[in-house]
């Protein structure tokens, strides 16, 4: 595991093209990646108050149910100080649970004001990891 630095970012944001995803990383970002030596799984860090918000997690769909995104999220997790909040569908909660992640409804205000206009198009649960 590794975080790109700002210069390689292209890299991730071809990943993602790659798979057909619109996501994309930005340079206020902080970006990590599992390579195996090209990028297999992304993930993208933006921080906000006391903490970041997890975007943009992806694993190659040849490579799913490797464990890859749960190693992801847990060697990130012993990375970054603070708190790790996210959002998800519903059905992706318990792949959250598994890597420590819990439902919460105690968001930074930027990022309640922003799930509660995403949910206005979409069902969304809140999740966060705090550190240890």
């Amino acid at each position: 595991m590794q975080q790109l630095p700002r210069e390689l970012l292209p890299l991730a944001n071809r990943f993602y093209r790659s798979h057909h995803r619109s996501m994309k990383a930005n340079g206020q970002q902080q970006i990590w990646v599992l390579r195996t030596p090209d990028i297999c799984a992304c993930l993208c860090l933006q921080p906000v108050e006391t903490g970041h918000w997890l975007t943009a997690l992806l694993v190659a769909p040849s490579l799913r149910t490797k464990g890859l995104g749960s190693q992801l999220l847990r060697q990130v997790r012993g990375e970054v100080a603070g708190p790790i909040w996210l959002f998800c569908a519903p059905p992706l909660t318990s792949f959250y649970q598994r890597s420590g992640f819990e439902p919460t409804a105690q968001l930074p205000e930027s990022l309640s004001s922003r799930l509660q206009r995403y949910q206005r198009s979409k069902s969304l649960v809140a999740l966060v990891s705090l550190p240890n």
